[in-house]
């Protein structure tokens, strides 16, 4: 409580954290608004009580902060900035003009900022357009639309253009909402409202879990439980000691570095001796984050869709062999998920870690690490220290990733429960919590407080 009251009596941290709350819960307002047009208990049958297609539009819809097993203002989450984000992240590496503006300091992080902007409207019209296109499908039922409350040769220009127009406009003002808490709130926007979408799941989570009918599950009071679909005792303690291993693993493994020792070069002026101290450059074991198993994730599911529409579109038996083996998920699908997150992990730090960049660094600022001449050496031994704590971190994230799909096929626990006990939603609460929590000391130290991690 009194560290609790020290972040009362800060004004400007408390100012932060309302008005950062402030944003989330309007979030979490128009998270809730429907689409027009859209029968909502109809797209809940077909889509929202599970099947492999609930199942994956769940997963899309975990990591990026929308719903799009509900039609929703916010169906399309936050993902479409997200992508267009990484796809000038990634150009700015190899396109020279592009390389040029991310040097340019705070123009051209404007002008890169403005870029994605536009990508990101172009982004939301298409998925949109997929997306609405998907639930307008005629239902097997029937001649209605996939989900729609008017048949679906009534207007359809109108309804398709009013749900694609609203969709891209709620994506647009999660952005703007995420700069807004960037600039006047505290932590970072985006990853806040994809935290708080996948927060805002566990209650219902935990409640398909324990109870049925408004009532505890009777298989929870009894060793052995019922059925294979009960949850009995054991499997509930099971699953609690689980969560908290994965939680500290996941900790651990975020936090942890490899500190290379650094040293600087000694400067004797007159009878004074300056530098000569040693130092250590930290060296993030999980440099990727969490973008290796989105990065795969995104691809895996296109899979589905493609041999799905093929199948349908066509009678090659090959294709619906392939719909049904990503649909399963099953040793194939998890060895090749295992391998994506190694290539994209190595990808991604590659992108955002350059070993040359550091050793010049180091030698601009008299710096170097002993036993490595600085330059081209540095840069080489750094490389290869890097090639090996990324495989212990993607071996980390691999593991993680596949949890879920374990405890699902074991423990015959639900997709949504066990997603919870890791892989991207997993990941991303932690490390945003990290660093949330991180923000906040600064604050109280910088201030002559105790820090929320000091006792």
């Amino acid at each position: 409580m009194g560290k609790f009251r020290s972040i009362l009596a800060i004004p400007e941290l408390r100012n932060k954290i309302l008005i950062t709350l402030l944003f989330l819960a309007v979030y979490r307002v128009g998270y809730s608004i429907p689409l027009p047009f859209v029968d909502q208990s109809l797209m809940n049958r077909n889509v929202g009580q599970g099947g492999p297609l609930g199942d994956i539009l769940g997963y899309v819809s975990l990591f990026s902060g929308g719903d799009l097993s509900n039609a929703t203002l916010f169906g399309l989450g936050i993902m479409p900035y997200i992508s267009a984000s990484i796809i000038f992240q990634l150009l700015g590496a190899v396109y020279p003009p592009l390389e040029k503006l991310q040097k340019e300091g705070e123009s051209g992080r404007k002008k890169i900022n403005n870029y994605t902007r536009w990508a990101t409207v172009v982004i939301c019209f298409f998925q949109a357009f997929m997306y609405v296109q998907f639930i307008m499908q005629p239902s097997s039922r029937g001649g209605q639309g996939f989900a729609l409350t008017q048949p679906i040769d009534y207007n359809v220009g109108y309804y398709w253009i009013t749900m694609v127009l609203m969709m891209t406009t709620g994506t647009m003002f999660l952005m703007w909402m995420g700069e807004q808490i960037d600039e006047y709130g505290i932590g970072n926007g985006i990853s806040l409202i994809i935290m708080a979408g996948i927060v805002a799941r566990i209650p219902a989570a935990t409640a398909s879990l324990l109870f049925e009918n408004g009532k505890f599950k009777e298989s929870i009071f009894t060793l052995g439980g019922g059925s294979s679909q009960d949850i009995s005792f054991e499997k509930l303690v099971v699953l609690m000691l689980l969560f908290v291993i994965v939680v500290v693993a996941v900790i651990a493994i975020t936090k942890a570095q490899r500190r290379i020792p650094t040293q600087s070069a000694k400067h004797v002026r007159g009878r004074k001796v300056f530098g000569g101290t040693r130092q250590f450059l930290p060296l993030k074991v999980n440099q990727a984050g969490v973008m290796p198993v989105i990065f795969a994730s995104s691809l895996l599911i296109l899979p589905y869709f493609i041999f799905n529409f093929i199948s349908s579109a066509t009678e090659w038996s090959w294709a619906l062999a392939l719909k049904e083996l990503f649909e399963r998920q099953g040793w194939a699908y998890t060895v090749l998920f295992v391998v994506m997150i190694y290539i994209f992990c190595y990808f991604w730090t590659a992108i955002i870690f350059n070993p040359k960049d550091v050793a010049n660094n180091l030698k601009d600022f008299g710096s170097f690490i002993p036993g490595y001449r600085p330059g081209k050496r540095t840069s080489e031994y750094l490389e290869k220290v890097m090639m090996r704590i990324t495989y212990v971190g993607a071996a980390f994230l691999a593991i993680i990733a596949v949890i879920p799909t374990l405890i699902t096929s074991t423990m015959d626990v639900r997709q949504e429960v066990a997603s919870f006990y890791g892989g991207t939603g997993l990941l991303i609460v932690v490390s945003v919590a990290l660093d949330l929590v991180q923000k906040i000391n600064s604050h109280l130290v910088m201030r002559n407080y105790p820090g929320l991690t000091e006792d």
